[in-house]
């Protein structure tokens, strides 16, 4: 968790100093639901995740120095710098986006999973997405078919409370967003999607239950961004005192407090991973800086086919 939280401050810094362009949309605060629900998962399972999707990426193994460079444009990135900051896939890894559209990745999440089955691969799918995206149709319509098929595959959804700009109660009727999912007769929970272990706990339930055949299931992990929606918004619609509530529950300080009063870590241990983080994010940023540019000739590759 603190490597996705000193990674995302550094790009901030990065954005400022217009070495990132575009979009770009940070999970400080959200840190607990990467490295939860990755944790769960074994490495031939596959995921889908979202534009906010740094610490997916992380947490799931993506070398930083790749996930830097496609932020920085370079060929070096995970899609050869054309992609940026919301499309980071790395097959290898079985790490499918990194999609831009709100909900796009969920019909993705189940087309994986019905491979799997199809080829009777004992092989879970865990798509992540925000709570706007259960305004979005293809939710229903994924999450239907899934459950009529009894695919291996887990909704995971980030409740931050804001779609974009819109607080949930504002844009959904029900906010029980769990119960709402287990409508089509899933399995549903609601966690504390601050707390990493709890996290990782009820993912690894999940998981297990999809895996075993006992169909698709979904997880609401109650979280918070502490920035803003993108570095583009001024975040005017929420009350300061809101945000700094949250921040007294902020994921990092609540697994050190349990750290330390387990006596597992101390405040050394946590300086030299302090260290270690920061030596790695150095060395991320100077081999993005190095990391070549897409040469001018080769910007349709990919993109038409060759002629014959």
């Amino acid at each position: 968790m603190l490597r996705i939280r000193r990674f995302e401050e550094r790009c901030v810094e990065l954005y400022s100093a217009a070495a990132i362009r575009g979009f770009m949309h940070l999970c400080i605060g959200e840190e607990a639901v990467a490295v939860g629900v990755l944790r769960a998962l074994g490495d031939a399972d596959a995921v889908v995740s979202t534009y906010r999707e740094h610490g997916h990426a992380l947490a799931r193994g993506l070398p930083m120095e790749a996930v830097l460079a496609e932020m920085f444009g370079r060929v070096t990135g995970t899609s050869r710098g054309r992609g940026g900051s919301m499309h980071l896939f790395d097959a290898a890894r079985r790490f499918y986006g990194g999609n831009a559209i709100v909900g796009g990745g969920i019909p993705l999440a189940v087309g994986l999973a019905l491979a799997d089955a199809m080829q009777g691969r004992r092989q879970v799918t865990a798509c992540l997405f925000g709570d706007g995206a259960m305004a979005e149709g293809e939710f229903h319509e994924s999450v239907n078919l899934a459950a009529l098929w009894r695919l291996p595959v887990v909704f995971c959804c980030e409740n931050n409370q804001y779609a974009m700009g819109t607080a949930l109660a504002r844009s959904h009727a029900h906010t029980d967003l769990a119960l709402r999912a287990a409508s089509y007769g899933i399995r549903s929970w609601t966690c504390d999607g601050m707390d990493v272990l709890a996290t990782r706990d009820a993912a690894r339930r999940a998981v297990d239950t999809a895996r075993d055949g006992g169909g698709p299931c979904f997880l609401e992990l109650r979280t918070y961004r502490f920035r803003a929606h993108s570095m583009y918004d001024a975040d005017r619609y929420r009350d300061p005192a809101e945000i700094a509530a949250w921040r007294e529950r902020d994921p990092i300080e609540l697994l050190a407090a349990a750290l330390g009063a387990d006596r597992e870590l101390d405040d050394a241990g946590r300086d030299a991973i302090e260290a270690e983080v920061a030596e790695e994010i150095d060395r991320a940023v100077a081999a993005a800086e190095a990391g070549p540019m897409e040469p001018v000739e080769d910007l349709v590759r990919f993109v038409t086919s060759e002629r014959s």
